[in-house]
């Protein structure tokens, strides 16, 4: 990170990673299609090889979408006593879009922080 410091001026992850774009630049694209990364950033020339945001995404969706879709479904219940085929009918595709929606923000955004903070994964030093 420090080579692109003084190139490349620092920009906020958490906006990159919601816009889809490259954690050096910001103006490149990060993916190529829904999550799959492109392979480069086709503006800085950035290699996304580094960018390994595993499973935690889907961790932070799941518990961002369960918290609201339990919460509402929960006062729509106690608001208007509706059955339980429309409960299933209104929850579960809000559930659906919401998730997809924020999946390929988080994974954007994951991926700008790990850019940011140079994470990579553990290593013991064997002298």
């Amino acid at each position: 990170m420090t080579q692109d410091g003084e190139t490349f001026p620092p920009v906020d992850p958490v906006k990159v990673g919601l816009r889809g774009c490259c954690p050096r630049c910001g103006h490149g694209r990060l993916f190529d299609g829904f999550l799959k990364l492109k392979p480069r950033c086709s503006a800085c020339g950035l290699d996304y090889a580094f960018a390994d945001a595993g499973e935690g995404p889907a961790v932070f969706v799941m518990l961002i979408v369960g918290f609201l879709i339990i919460g509402m479904a929960l006062w729509f219940d106690a608001r208007f006593a509706p059955p339980v085929w429309l409960h299933a009918l209104i929850w579960i595709p809000t559930a659906i879009i919401l998730s997809l929606v924020l999946l390929k923000k988080m994974k954007g955004i994951m991926i700008a922080l790990q850019y940011r903070n140079n994470a990579s994964e553990g290593r013991l030093d064997r002298d």
